[in-house]
């Protein structure tokens, strides 16, 4: 197909093949069509505006508490939405840990297409094997390059700004009740740019009524709504 027709790109010869019973996926056509001058290869950006809405990415940072200790925390940003689908805390971040980590954020069959990730010793073999086993497509990024993972990189920016870096934090729990917090404020409220000003959550417009403030973390950001 990619011979005969010079001007079909990767959808639509995608198309043609599920019409005539050949299921694969789209990625795989780009992979096997014919190379031209006039047209360039997918690239990274494309593949993920393409498939945003299979997309998860996923990454870890560190936070220290008090004490001076270290604590890890693990983000899943479902890309659709701008989401944040699950957080968690741990001091040691095996494997084992992240691969129970991602079973418990998506329960049943609401696992994305697509999981991207960076090249961290942390995500070993135990980890990967859970990932095809829940029939979810690995994709790490290629090495030093951060950029590719930018939506989880511009989340964990935000949740350091606008949360930690604001905070003393005491323990492992205490870390968690603040980043279940701020998840509920990131989804429910923080509006977004690149949603058209919207929340990841869609968030109703409200004309009627007085404006009241709930604090939210201790008075660091503010809910504003009309009762």
């Amino acid at each position: 197909m990619s011979f005969e027709n010079p001007l079909w790109g990767a959808p639509k010869i995608h198309g043609e093949l599920l019409k005539l019973g050949i299921e694969v996926a789209e990625s795989t056509v780009s992979n096997y069509m014919v190379p031209r001058r006039d047209r360039p290869l997918q690239t990274w950006k494309t593949f993920i505006r393409n498939h945003a809405d299979g997309i998860a990415s996923i990454d870890l940072f560190v936070v220290p508490t008090i004490a001076f200790q270290q604590l890890f925390a693990f983000l899943v940003l479902g890309h659709k939405r701008r989401q944040l689908l699950w957080c968690a805390v741990t001091r040691n971040p095996t494997a084992e840990w992240l691969a129970r980590q991602i079973t418990e954020a998506f329960p049943w069959d609401t696992a994305p297409e697509y999981l991207i990730r960076d090249n961290d010793r942390a995500f070993g073999v135990v980890f990967k094997a859970r990932v095809r086993a829940m029939g979810i497509r690995d994709r790490p990024t290629s090495f030093r390059s951060p950029w590719q993972n930018g939506h989880v990189e511009r989340l964990i920016g935000s949740v350091r700004h606008e949360c930690t870096n604001h905070l003393i934090v005491f323990n492992e729990e205490h870390l968690r009740r603040i980043l279940s917090k701020y998840a509920a404020y990131y989804n429910e409220v923080r509006t977004h740019v690149s949603l058209g000003k919207d929340a990841p959550c869609r968030r109703p417009i409200e004309r009627f009524g007085d404006i009241v403030a709930r604090p939210i973390l201790g008075g660091l950001h503010h809910r504003y709504a009309r009762i």
